[in-house]
């Protein structure tokens, strides 16, 4: 092979390689005005994910102005909401959360001491949704970072000491996973999380973060 053939080969088989690196490493680019929401199986994907999550070990009960009057199925919680001690706790919990066999177990306890189990089976659907909140800076490199939330709804299939009176069938459960991220999904994207029930005789809410999860700043990196 001659010397300008051997160079034009040696300069073919770099291009293709530049051009394959290139093409693999924008696979989880994100667009300008990205929008993506969409339905599927909760598949292998998504349970690898959902079992690398680790929650922190405090949760808080969400609260408003309107404080335990919007509030329905925490009955123990609200005879003592005006105590000393409640209000000192800033209607904090503390967590144990377990992802075992498909299924979550919140295992909440207030500073006041009372305490409850919530069981929820994981469901087969996940709604995914990720969108460009237009915070970064423009031309960032790799694309925006996108806000996304990993989405489930299903039915609370046990509730035990402060849950027990307020979980009668149907209650239902949204549970949602917050972040920021590129394209692809990965468990260090996901840092909060928030989990509402719902029934005839139950109404609230929970939230909390995810200490496996890696807060990102318009400045990282996809």
């Amino acid at each position: 092979m001659s010397y300008k053939r051997l160079l034009t080969f040696g300069f073919t088989i770099i291009s293709l390689m530049s051009l394959s690196s290139n093409a693999y490493g924008c696979a989880c680019c994100a667009a300008p005005g990205e929008y993506s929401i969409s339905t599927g199986k909760v598949d292998t994907f998504y349970i690898d994910i959902l079992k690398g999550l680790r929650f922190d070990e405090t949760a808080t009960l969400f609260l408003t102005e309107a404080d335990f009057a919007i509030i329905k199925g925490l009955d123990d919680l609200k005879r003592e909401s005006d105590s000393d001690a409640w209000i000192a706790s800033r209607n904090e919990f503390d967590l144990v959360n377990t992802f075992i066999g498909k299924t979550w177990k919140f295992d909440l306890r207030s500073k006041t001491g009372k305490a409850g189990v919530l069981t929820l089976p994981l469901p087969t659907q996940i709604l995914t949704f990720k969108v460009d909140i237009h915070d970064d800076e423009p031309d960032r490199p790799n694309g925006p970072m996108l806000y996304k939330e990993l989405r489930f709804k299903g039915v609370v299939t046990g509730g035990t000491g402060i849950f027990r009176a307020g979980v009668v069938k149907p209650t239902s459960y949204f549970l949602v996973f917050q972040g920021r991220g590129n394209g692809c999904d990965n468990v260090s994207d996901f840092t909060h999380w928030r989990l509402e029930v719902d029934g005839r005789k139950a109404s609230y809410a929970f939230h909390g973060k995810l200490s496996s999860g890696t807060e990102r700043s318009d400045a990282s990196t996809n």
